[in-house]
């Protein structure tokens, strides 16, 4: 993970629009939640998000436009998120079927699988996804560029 100011980044989605929604969404207080999967920690080696700890959000061109708190980290197979967590990510999605639906697109997409470096990655229900909860502590006006 890069470093802005001593703080790690909390990157959702990749540049582009995508990211631009979630970052809306954080802004707005509707996203309080997000998911990754465990391998992409693993292959990063990379450890967990722990509670407390602070993180930089920078929007599509790099800015950062917030600091975010990790308020609570699970680790949990696909198949057991629950609907609370879906809602909580703020992206529109009402039960679990819309959520997994939404997340296999990303997670099975070209983008994703490159950055695994693994062209047929695929989820199931045994996949370990990380459920991250968190909560803004500062966002920035006008965002600031990121080093």
């Amino acid at each position: 993970m890069d470093d802005v100011a001593g703080l790690p980044l909390a990157e959702f989605g990749f540049p582009g629009p995508l990211r631009d929604r979630l970052v809306a969404a954080i802004l707005a207080g509707d996203k309080t939640a997000t998911s990754s999967l465990l391998i992409e920690y693993e292959r990063a080696g990379e450890p967990l998000p722990v509670v407390g700890t602070r993180q930089a959000v920078p929007d599509s061109s790099g800015a950062i436009v917030a600091e975010i708190v990790v308020t609570e980290v699970r680790v949990v197979p696909l198949a057991q998120v629950d609907v609370a967590h879906a809602v909580a990510e703020g992206e529109g999605d009402r039960t679990i079927a819309e959520w997994r639906a939404t997340h296999e697109v990303f997670w099975h997409g070209e983008e994703f699988r490159s950055a695994l470096g693994d062209p047929e990655f695929t989820v199931d229900d045994t996949t370990d996804v990380v459920l991250e909860r968190f909560a803004v502590a500062l966002s920035t006006d006008p965002p600031r560029p990121a080093a």
